[in-house]
């Protein structure tokens, strides 16, 4: 059936390509992996389950429990629980594997099944193959345990509780009764996407202290993400408006990732969110070698800034397993994605949306200034994007004619904008990005260069 795992673990159709059979077996398979340092110690190897609203998660997550179980491995079982509390607990309860069942920002039809590692870090691409090359090979499984050494399954009721406990604790003071509640006095509209945070992300905000409008949090297994959430603004702008807020936040189906909206109702992306917190933490000492892990996907405005206020910057390929490779390589405290994927080394070893939520209402707390006012230390250059399809993708890299092509554009805008191809890596295209100071300078780049791709690489 091809390479199982994608760039964030296995997602399909849920019962079409994703089914309980690939479920159950893709788990035990799993658990025989990351739960081998425990057998060869003569312990029982433990995972913990969590899920989004999907409806589909419902008969994914026993499937899932099933292999676990069937392969020897006692589960925890979590509930509905966005993917950092997932991460959070799979370390908080010392446990060898986790197993979020989520399909982050994707249509409710889809599922995914994403495996993370001791301590609740996401797995190498050694260990996906591993899993892999196990699940293609049923011969070289061991025989499965009987009687009572197969797992024993646990429900884990306080899940929530503890996860939004220690979001809270992130902040100054916020963990301690006696410091008050630190994000007192801001009012703040919250989207849930109808999804894995629509309990956790009110409770978080609110035990801060903020004053916190829900929106999109009564999931029914069907609406996760369907018109709202990071994907979808424009119910989050009109709440914003609506309610005089000084600010919005929204999540993905599993709240992962978080981008925001001022309180006049503009969108605060994740370039600018990054620039907030790289500030916020430069100034509190805690900003590992003053330096911020992105992508190259991160737009000129971001870098300009940061470079003018004294912050290196490091850039990855696209995908926050990358960032977090180039985090842990340097030992960096932030990074992310324009997407809104923000990672806090310090707090969390993946995006976390409520995480960065509190933490950008908090640096908009303790300086008194709106988050208008602070996301606007970034001033983003106008990006066109265009998907050059039917190409040789696997030559972009080598053609001299468009080598010459984009050195001619890219000396015409100096330091005044950028260039960047990338070939896909699943299909026969190359994305063409340009910035520049206008949208119209930006599009005839981009159109020009597109031309340049489709002359040179036609298959």
């Amino acid at each position: 059936m091809g390479r199982l795992f994608g760039t964030d673990g296995v997602r399909g159709l849920a019962n079409g390509r994703l089914t309980a059979g690939l479920a159950l077996d893709l788990s035990s398979c799993a658990a025989l992996v990351l739960g081998a340092d425990t057998r060869r110690g003569g312990g029982r190897p433990r995972a913990v389950v969590g899920r989004d609203t999907r409806v589909s998660g419902e008969f994914l997550e026993h499937a899932v429990i099933a292999g676990l179980a069937a392969a020897g491995v006692d589960v925890v079982r979590l509930g509905v629980v966005p993917t950092p509390g997932v991460a959070f607990l799979t370390d908080a309860l010392d446990a060898d594997l986790g197993v979020v069942i989520s399909a982050s920002h994707n249509a409710m039809p889809d599922n995914g099944i994403k495996f993370l590692a001791r301590g609740g870090t996401k797995l190498p691409d050694e260990l996906e193959a591993r899993i892999e090359a196990l699940f293609d090979d049923e011969s070289a499984r061991p025989e499965r345990p009987t009687g009572g050494d197969v797992g024993r399954v646990t429900a884990y009721p306080t899940a929530v509780g503890e996860y939004v406990a220690h979001l809270v604790g992130t902040l100054p003071g916020g963990g301690d009764p006696a410091a008050g509640r630190p994000l007192a006095g801001l009012r703040v509209v919250l989207d849930c996407a109808h999804g894995a945070a629509s309990e956790a992300g009110p409770r978080a905000l609110r035990e801060a202290g903020a004053e916190v409008v829900v929106i999109n949090a009564t999931p029914d297994g069907l609406n996760i993400n369907d018109g709202c959430g990071s994907t979808h603004l424009d119910p989050l702008r009109r709440a914003v408006l609506e309610h005089g807020a000084d600010a919005g936040f929204a999540l993905d189906g599993d709240a992962d990732r978080c981008l925001a909206v001022d309180h006049h109702g503009v969108v605060v992306d994740g370039d600018q969110i990054l620039a907030v917190l790289a500030l916020a933490l430069r100034d509190a000492g805690r900003l590992h070698d003053d330096t911020l892990v992105v992508t190259v996907m991160s737009n000129l405005g971001l870098l300009q800034a940061m470079s003018a206020a004294g912050v290196a910057v490091r850039q990855s390929a696209v995908g926050d397993r990358y960032v977090l490779e180039e985090m842990g390589a340097g030992g960096y405290s932030l990074g992310g994605e324009q997407s809104g994927h923000v990672i806090m080394a310090e707090h969390a070893t993946t995006g976390d949306g409520i995480l960065t939520a509190l933490h950008v209402m908090h640096r908009m707390a303790a300086t008194g200034r709106t988050l208008a006012d602070l996301a606007g230390v970034v001033t983003r250059l106008p990006q066109v994007l265009v998907n050059v399809g039917g190409v040789d993708r696997d030559r972009s890299a080598t053609d001299e004619g468009l080598a010459a092509a984009v050195a001619a554009e890219t000396a015409g805008l100096g330091e005044r904008g950028r260039i960047l191809l990338r070939p896909s890596g699943t299909e026969p295209l190359v994305r063409v990005m340009v910035e520049a100071p206008t949208t119209t300078e930006a599009r005839d780049v981009a159109e020009r260069l597109a031309e340049v791709v489709r002359e040179r690489l036609a298959l």
